[in-house]
C-alpha cells in the first residue's frame, strides 16, 4: 500500500501501513456480497480518502466498483441509479451523500471516528452507522463496532482489540499507574469473602490483582484474564503474575466452567464489547447464585468525557438508567451504583 493510504499523506512504517491494508480488507470482506450502496462519512476529508482505498481494495478482489464522492452535489432523484449489477458496489463519501441515499437506502454506512474510545456507539454522527472506525491515530486504524448482519458472531472483535490495545500495552502503566489506590478501595467495597475465587475479565496490566489476592487471602484464587497478550506481558514483567494465574482469553468466552467464581471483576470492558447484554451473560454465567460482578473505573463518566473533550451521552450502557437493565437481562440485580467524579463502581449480585 502507498502512503496514499492514510489520511494527509505522512510516511508509514512497514506495521502501520500492514494495519491499514488489514482494516481496509476486513470491510471489504464485511461488504454484502450482492449489490450494495455504501457510504463513508465523518473525520472531515479523510472520508473521501478512506472510500478511494476501499475501492481500490475492492476493485483489486475483482469486485465492480463505482465510486461518486462527496465533492460533487447530491444527484437528484433522476438521476440517481445506483448499480444493482450483481456484486457491484456503489461507493461515495461524505455528509452531502450520506444525506441523499439512493431510493433503496444506504446498505452500509462507515463512520470515521476522532473521538475517544469508551464513549457511546450511538452518538452524533455515529448514529445510524454499521461500522464504526477509530481514526484518533490516522496511522493506526482500529474498527471499534459493527452491525451484527455484517460481522457474524463478531469474528472482527479479536483482530481489532489486539491491534487497539497492543501498541499501547508498554506505556499503559506510565499514564495510569497512580490509579492503584482506587483499585485497592474498590476492591474493599466490593465485600470479597476470603478464600474466595475471583477473575478480573480485561485485567489489562494487572492493577487490581494485587488487591483481588489481598482480598481473597493465600487460599483464594485469582484469575487474571485479558484478550491481548502484550498487556500481560507487561503484568508479568511489572511481578503481577504472582498475585493471579494469568490467562490469554475472549471475555465473550470466558474458559471457566457455569458458576465457577464467586466475583467477577472488570475495569473499562464493558464499553468495549461488542453486544454489551451478551457480554454481561457470559459474566454471569461463570457467576455462582449469590456472587458478585465488580464494574470498575478510576475516573467517573463525567470526568472522563470531560478529559476526552466530549459531551457525557445520557444513553450510554454506563448510564445508570441504562445499566440497571442491561445486567437485569444478563441474570444479575444492580445493587450499587456510584458515578463519582474521582471513579466509577457499580455492584451487582448474581440471581
Amino acid at each position: 500500500m502507498s502512503d496514499e493510504a492514510v489520511p494527509r499523506g505522512q510516511a508509514m512504517t512497514d506495521a502501520q501501513s500492514g494495519r491499514w491494508e488489514e482494516v481496509l480488507a476486513a470491510l471489504a470482506g464485511m461488504l454484502p456480497t450482492g449489490a450494495a450502496c455504501v457510504v463513508v462519512d465523518g473525520a472531515g476529508d479523510h472520508a473521501a480518502q478512506v472510500a478511494d482505498r476501499l475501492a481500490h481494495a475492492l476493485s483489486s478482489d475483482g469486485r465492480l466498483c463505482t465510486r461518486l464522492t462527496g465533492g460533487t452535489s447530491p444527484p437528484s432523484d433522476d438521476t440517481w441509479h445506483a448499480d444493482r449489477s450483481p456484486g457491484a458496489v456503489t461507493l461515495a463519501d461524505g455528509p452531502r451523500l450520506r444525506a441523499r441515499p439512493p431510493a433503496t437506502g444506504w446498505d452500509v454506512v462507515v463512520w470515521l471516528s476522532c473521538r475517544p474510545t469508551g464513549h457511546s456507539p450511538n452518538v452524533g454522527g455515529e448514529r445510524d452507522a454499521d461500522i464504526v472506525i477509530d481514526l484518533r491515530d490516522e496511522t493506526w486504524p482500529v474498527i471499534r463496532h459493527v452491525a451484527r448482519r455484517l460481522a457474524g458472531h463478531s469474528r472482527w472483535y479479536i483482530t481489532e482489540s489486539r491491534a487497539f490495545f497492543a501498541t499501547r500495552a508498554a506505556t499503559w502503566d506510565t499514564k495510569f499507574g497512580d490509579d492503584m489506590p482506587a483499585y485497592t478501595a474498590a476492591v474493599d467495597e466490593a465485600g470479597i469473602p476470603v478464600g474466595a475465587a475471583v477473575i478480573d475479565v480485561g485485567c489489562g496490566t494487572g492493577r487490581a490483582l494485587p488487591a483481588l489476592r489481598s482480598a481473597v487471602g493465600p487460599t483464594g484464587v485469582v484469575i487474571g484474564l485479558d484478550l491481548t497478550p502484550q498487556m500481560l506481558a507487561v503484568a508479568k514483567a511489572g511481578g503481577r503474575a504472582q498475585h493471579a494465574a494469568l490467562l490469554v482469553g475472549d471475555a465473550r468466552h470466558l474458559p471457566l466452567g457455569d458458576a465457577s467464581v464467586h466475583t467477577v471483576f472488570t475495569a473499562g470492558l464493558v464499553n468495549h464489547l461488542p453486544h454489551i447484554g451478551e457480554g454481561l451473560a457470559e459474566l454471569a454465567r461463570v457467576a455462582r447464585p449469590g456472587g458478585r460482578l465488580v464494574i470498575f473505573h478510576p475516573s467517573g463518566r463525567a470526568a472522563l468525557a470531560a478529559r476526552h473533550g466530549r459531551t457525557l451521552d445520557p444513553d450510554e450502557p454506563l448510564a445508570r438508567k441504562r445499566l440497571g437493565p442491561l445486567l437485569a437481562g444478563a441474570g444479575w440485580h444492580l445493587d450499587g451504583y456510584d458515578d463519582a467524579p474521582h471513579r466509577f463502581l457499580a455492584l451487582a449480585t448474581r440471581r
